[in-house]
Formats: C-alpha cells, structure tokens, sequence
C-alpha cells in the first residue's frame, strides 16, 4: 500500500477509529429479560455438568462432510473421518458445527438443503449422550463474489457493491433477507460480513468482498450487516479476517501474506470495521491466517498469536463472543506446524473453534491430550465450549434445531425478496465514464454485440437488452481471450451499432488473464470506432488498463442480478446513482489516482 494511499484512508478512517474507540469498549450488556439469562444460563451450565471430554472437544470443532443428505454413505467422507455418511461423521467426533460448500455437494436446491439441515440436526440430538446440543450449520453466503446458495435464493451483488451505493438501510436489508432464507433451510450461522478495508487494489483475495477502502464506510455498513443478520434474520453472523486482510497482495489460501501496516495505522484502518461489529454484539469473529508484526512479532499467523486474539481481540477489543478460525486447511496457516498441533495452538492463542482441519483423527486427539496433560488447562476448555453454548442457546438453536420444509417456499427466493434484491442493485451500479454521452442508449432496433467474460453473464446482458428491443449477438471470451477469439470479436463489430464489453479482473494478469487478452479484446474493440460500453462485473480497477474506453460501468459483481441492473442503467430506465467505494489508481503507480473514492457520474 502506497503512503499517500494509506494517509488519505488514515484521514477518512479517524473519525470512526474515535467512535470505534469508545463503542467498542464494548455495547452494555444484554438486553435479555432476567429470566432469558437465567434460562441460558441454566442450559448452559446443566449441560456442561453433564459432557464428557470428548464431547466438549467435539463442540470446539465445524467441519465439512459430503453428501447431499445425512445418511446416505459417500466414499468422499471415509479418507477424512473413517465413516462414510455426514450422520456418522457428526456422532464420531460429537461435532460443534457442521459447513456447506457446492463442492461438497451440500448446497443443490433449497429442499435438498432443509433436508440435510434436519438430518444432521437429528443426528446430533439423538446420539448415545446425556446431553443433546444441536449443531451449528455454517455456509459463507457474503454474496456477490463469495455466494454458495445460488437461486432461487435471493442473489444480492456483495459488500463492495453496497459500499458503492453508501446505504445503510440497504445493506440491512440484504443481510436481513439472506439471514431469512439461511434460516428457513436449516442453516443458522453465516460467516459474514467480511470486514477488511480493502486499501490495496492488489488484493487477490479480499476485493470487491470488502465493502471500500474507507474505513469509516466499511464499518458503518459492517455493524449495518450485523443487525440484518442477527436482529433481523435470526442467524449467527461472523466478521473476518481479524485482525484484517485487506492491505495484502497474497492469497493466504495459497501461501503467507505479511501485513506491514504499523500499530497506528492498524486502529485507523483495520480496527474500525471489528469494532463497529462488536458493538452491534456480533456472535463470531473469524480469524486471518497472516502474519501482523506491529501486533505480534513472533513470525506466527494471527491465527495462532495469543498477543491478537487475547491480547487484543478479547483484551483490548472487549469482545466476548465466539472467536472461529479460517479454513485450516488453509496453506496460510499450515506452513509452521502440524495439522494437530495448529489445532491445539489456536485454543491456547484464544480461539474457541477450529473451521475445517484437513486431519481430524489427529487434530481431535491432540486436543484431547492436550487437555488431559494439563497443556489446555481445563477451565479454558470449559470456557470455549461456554462461548459455543451461549451462541446456541442465544441465537435460538437450541430451541428451533429443526426448519420446517413445508415452509422453504415462502421464505427463499419470494416476489418480495427478489424486488427488494433488484431495487438495491439498482443502486450500486456505478456509472464511471462517459465521456462520449453514449449511455443511456435506446436499444430498440439497434443492432449491439455483447462479448468479454463469462458464458451466463454475457448471455444474462444479451437477454436484458434483447428484452428492451435489441438484436442482440453474444460472443464469450471468458477470463483469457485467445487472438482468435479477440479477432471473433472485433469481426463481428462490422455491423453493428454499440458494442457492450465485459471484463473480470482484467488488471490480474497473473491469475485470470495471462495472455493479457481482457486487456487487448478491450483495445482493439476500441479501435473499430463502434461504440463501446466497458462494463467492469467485478473489480473496479480494470479502467486502468484501457484508460481510452470513453464509458465505463463498475457492477461489483458478475451476479445476474448485478448484470441485470447494469442493464437497467445501460437502456435508461435507471439512473446510476452510485458512487466509488475505492480509489481507482493508475496502472502501475498505486500512489497516483485515476478515479477517487466518491467519483460516480449519472444522467
């Protein structure tokens, strides 16, 4: 990160940094009836008088299984559990927690999902036990680029794309309406919202996850989030990656990112957005695999820092809540020890829940031992398996373990919903140029060809726009168009009336495009004279590398959902009203802006 960058967002993050200060000494405590705190603490403690320690082990730990449903066996499980079915997988090892992925077969339609929920939740309740805990059922539904359950639930475009239309009151409702559809399939807790301040337009990982740059908008609509999850959609929420993991150009699923911001820029940048959640009593916080040397200069990942998580997440932060870690399967987080002994590591730096370890067996056992030898001292371990109690018990798991299947199609995907989806996007869509006035067009009898990335979003815009009265020819290139098919492209300009071009991170040349090819498809379309509408459907940075295109449009997100908007503000019938959530830097020079924070244009 380039140090006018970093003292512009140190100047537009102070201000929060202040507040955050003083709120996150942390929200007076809960507003719970006398008798709800007393019937939690009941539970709490009855139960706890009652496990075993393999059973408080257990609760300390969400994995993923495989399988569409709970009980059918799936070969997939056996190399990783020792059991085949999820059902199985869950009694084993008295699971804390249970995640779903696409790849894992867990998330196909909103009926297979309420399915698997109850499955799961049956087997945790009616294993051989004098205690029955339900699970918590996990999925990370950020949306925009990070979405596991696709239609007909209710897609939204992501933070980045809230962040650019600067609501509030609009990023409640989104958490608020996925929070709803999670909870009516049986999932009840969402790691989300991510709270990293995207300062480095480098970041391969974080990006239009972020909801800006700026500190003080990524934690207002943080702490928006938070309620819409919590409040308003009854299911447990968990911010990430603390301490942050926005000012890094490495993937810490793939290696190890060093984040070098000193301790003051880490209250003005990064502390925000975590604040602003524990203020709102968020349920969870998740923790970054990489290394921060201003807040611990072991060389270990935060993940494993007892400095961070206890020093000062639970010390210095005041937060009380349940601390989970990233995947552990996470190479980030892999490259100092053992998978059993980053397992047993993580409780002793502070952490309370061990996400995905890729060695269960010896993961289990080593933190049974530890316990047993006194490493983790007892009191400690009770007071993990407390915080996951609580977080149960309060957010309404252990009263309503089960959904209803019958009632998945009133919830998921409703009119109401996905009109409420659409008009948020509306205002995210972000007009960034237009220099030759070419937008709005009228599309009816014109004759547009629609080509760049991606095989449904290409054909989503086509659609959208042959619905207004175009002709519309598509050509998909994807992520690293060939010669020949940028010359497709360019050929098929000759009669045509408007050219509408999209990209995906065009600027990444070492991850989506190494030939370079988003960037040439651009140019030698430029170069036809046709008009020629750049539409950005992820990151906003690509207008750095054509600065030529005279009309560029940022969407945030290749959802159909985000494209369909587009669409809507291509033709006219809306007029973009938002505005940069980041800065735009020159290609090659991070210290010099192209486009800042704030610029939008409109009609």
């Amino acid at each position: 990160m380039s140090d006018l960058s970093r003292r512009s967002v140190i100047a537009g993050g102070l201000a929060a940094a202040a507040a955050g200060a003083a709120a996150g000494s942390a929200r007076a405590a809960s507003t719970s009836s006398p008798a709800a705190v007393a019937g939690e603490n009941g539970w709490v403690t009855s139960t706890m008088a009652r496990m075993t320690l393999e059973e408080k082990v257990g609760q300390l730990f969400i994995q993923n299984v495989y399988g569409k449903d709970a009980t059918t066996p799936d070969d997939r499980n056996l190399p990783l559990y020792g059991v085949a079915s999820p059902a199985e997988v869950v009694q084993k090892y008295h699971l804390g927690g249970i995640i779903y992925f696409a790849w894992t077969d867990s998330v196909q339609n909103p009926d297979q999902i309420v399915g698997l929920s109850n499955g799961l939740q049956k087997a945790a309740l009616t294993q051989r036990s004098k205690v029955a805990i339900p699970l918590q059922i996990a999925t990370d539904q950020e949306q925009g680029v990070v979405t596991r359950i696709g239609p007909p639930a209710t897609q939204f475009p992501g933070s980045m794309a809230l962040g650019a239309g600067r609501s509030a009151a609009d990023a409640r409702t989104a958490a608020a309406i996925t929070g709803r559809e999670l909870l009516a399939m049986g999932v009840n807790t969402n790691f989300a919202p991510d709270c990293d301040v995207n300062v480095n337009p480098l970041n391969p990982v974080i990006g239009t996850r972020s909801f800006s740059s700026r500190p003080d908008l990524a934690a207002q609509l943080a702490a928006a989030q938070v309620a819409g999850y919590q409040r308003d959609g009854g299911v447990a929420s968990s911010g990430k990656h603390f301490p942050g993991h926005g000012d890094t150009a490495t993937d810490s699923h793939v290696a190890f990112p060093v984040i070098t911001h000193t301790r003051e820029q880490w209250e003005s940048i990064d502390a925000p957005p975590f604040k602003a959640a524990i203020n709102e009593q968020i349920d969870m916080i998740m923790t970054a695999h990489l290394s921060f040397p201003a807040l611990d200069d072991s060389g270990n990942p935060a993940t494993l820092s007892k400095p961070i998580m206890t020093g000062v997440l639970r010390g210095e932060l005041g937060y009380e809540g349940v601390i989970v870690t990233d995947s552990l399967a996470m190479q980030g987080v892999r490259d100092l020890y053992g998978d059993a002994e980053v397992a047993v590591r993580a409780l002793l730096a502070g952490v309370d829940q061990l996400l995905m370890t890729p060695a269960m067996d010896d993961a289990y056992a080593a933190v049974v031992q530890a316990v047993r030898s006194g490493r983790i001292d007892p009191s400690e371990l009770d007071a993990k398996v407390r915080r996951v109690l609580r977080l149960k018990y309060r957010r309404g798991i252990v009263a309503r373990p089960y959904a209803d299947p019958a009632a998945v199609a009133a919830v998921v995907g409703t009119p109401a919903h996905l009109a409420a989806a659409d008009s948020v996007t509306d205002r995210t869509t972000t007009l960034v140029k237009n220099d030759a006035k070419a937008l709005p067009i009228a599309p009816n009898g014109k004759k547009v060809l629609v080509t760049g990335y991606g095989v449904s979003t290409t054909a989503t815009l086509a659609a959208a726009l042959t619905a207004k009265g175009a002709t519309v020819q598509t050509i998909q290139t994807g992520t690293s168009p060939t010669d020949a098919q940028v010359a497709a492209a360019v050929a098929a300009t000759a009669d045509k009336d408007v050219v509408v071009v999209t990209t995906m991170k065009a600027w990444d040349p070492s991850v989506t495009d190494p030939r370079g090819g988003q960037q040439k498809l651009v140019k030698q379309l430029l170069a036809t004279g046709r008009t020629v509408v750049v539409v950005a459907v992820r990151d906003p940075y690509d207008i750095a590398y054509f600065t030529s295109a005279p009309t560029y449009v940022a969407t945030y997100s290749y959802s159909p959902v985000a494209i369909e908007a587009a669409a809507r503000v291509i033709v006219g019938d809306v007029a973009p009203t938002a505005s940069l959530p980041v800065d735009i830097p020159v290609a090659g020079d991070p210290a010099t802006v192209l486009y800042p924070f704030g610029h939008g244009l409109t009609y």
